[in-house]
């Protein structure tokens, strides 16, 4: 489940509480609001920050995925003991920052990283079966494995993944889409910022339909990549996806 609006204005309020000097070549001040936008077919949730800040679209292969061309730089990242000190007096401070970071120490595992992308499902009521890859074994092994919709049908993205020790701000879940070698669609989620937890967060994208029809039926080739603001890779996986006429052709 992502964060409320609170909780993201939270983040932001924590993560640039210190240094309230933003880059003058960004046109970003510090208030933010969130508002929706459509790009091609698909829905993207954009964070904007106090103003409207239109993002160019940037086509690159360097790492395939699409980033604005400005010179914004995100705040400095805070440790989690540093939140935690911040404003102790303040009651509604406190009171979100329990919501977002609970309300005790997480403990994990040292060496195991700050996100873990688990596995990710295609969430279809029709589908006969669950439909779901798991994300911490063999990820070459994916690239030989098929995952079938049936065409027409209604289905969202589901990401399971782990925040371990620090909050991530500006995660996003972006995915390539290639027919015959040839990169037919992209699609970028802004999935949020979360804080850590020893439970598993879930992100589920719009609803959206499966192509329909004898030209889009056929294999397709999905590179996907789970990343954020700093622009970290924390996990990048390819898979295939067949659409059928029907889930058992």
């Amino acid at each position: 489940m992502s964060l409320i609006p609170e909780m993201q204005w939270l983040v932001g309020v924590l993560l640039t509480r210190s240094s309230r000097t933003l880059d003058s070549h960004s046109g970003l001040v510090t208030h933010c609001t969130f508002a929706p936008c459509r790009l091609g077919l698909r829905h993207i949730g954009l964070i904007q920050v106090n103003v409207l800040y239109f993002m160019a679209d940037k086509e690159a292969d360097v790492h395939e995925i699409d980033e604005a061309d400005v010179n914004y730089q995100p705040p400095a990242q805070k440790s989690l003991q540093e939140i935690q000190e911040l404003d102790k007096d303040d009651e509604s401070l406190n009171k979100y920052k329990k919501a977002l970071l609970g309300s005790g120490p997480v403990e994990i595992d040292p060496s195991a990283p700050n996100v873990q992308v688990t596995r990710l499902t295609l969430v279809c009521n029709a589908a006969p079966g669950p439909i779901t890859m798991d994300l911490t074994g063999d990820l070459e092994a994916l690239k030989k494995e098929n995952f079938v919709l049936k065409e027409g049908v209604e289905y969202r993205v589901k990401i399971h993944f782990k925040v371990n020790k620090e909050i991530v701000s500006g995660l996003k879940y972006v995915h390539h889409t290639y027919r015959k070698g040839i990169r037919v669609d992209k699609d970028v989620y802004m999935v949020g910022s979360y804080g850590p937890r020893p439970e598993e967060h879930e992100f589920l994208t719009p609803v959206e339909e499966a192509p329909k029809g004898m030209l889009v039926r056929g294999c397709y080739h999905i590179k996907s990549y789970f990343t954020d603001d700093d622009k970290t890779d924390h996990l990048s996986w390819e898979w295939n996806l067949n659409i059928k006429k029907e889930w058992n052709e």
